[in-house]
């Protein structure tokens, strides 16, 4: 079984704890907890946009407070990211997620990250290493 307390990783954990241009992920499972997926507590400035492209993961965001949208760069379609709302990106979707106000969110990737990555210039993670790459 594995616990972990939010608070406690921000406090003492800081390599779980991850800042780029204007949000703060905290990673409460990372890859080498072997759960198959990475799971992610992710706040995000109000005001902010980001664009994203996880080309080597997929991702799903469930929005636990703020107000945002999120567009689909292939179809041009919007959506509302409010409380309760979850998307996603089932087809490793481009998008711009724009924070009206401060969003906190709830974030699964698959792969799971190790909890090193940076986004890279297209707005994705670098492909998960494999096993044999792990071990070279």
């Amino acid at each position: 079984m594995i616990v972990r307390d939010f608070n406690k990783i921000v406090k003492e954990e800081k390599d779980r704890v991850v800042n780029d241009a204007n949000w703060t992920s905290v990673r409460m499972l990372l890859a080498d907890d072997k759960m198959g997926f990475s799971f992610h507590i992710t706040f995000l400035e109000a005001g902010s946009e980001h664009t994203f492209h996880y080309k080597n993961h997929f991702e799903s965001v469930y929005c636990m407070q703020g107000k945002g949208r999120i567009t689909d760069l292939a179809t041009g379609e919007t959506h509302e990211i409010t409380p309760g709302v979850m998307y996603a990106l089932d087809q490793h979707d481009k998008h711009t997620l724009v924070a009206d106000e401060e969003l906190v969110m709830a974030c699964c990737f698959n792969p799971p990250v190790t909890g090193t990555e940076v986004h890279q210039a297209d707005g994705s993670y670098a492909p998960a290493k494999t096993t044999a790459e792990e071990t070279a």
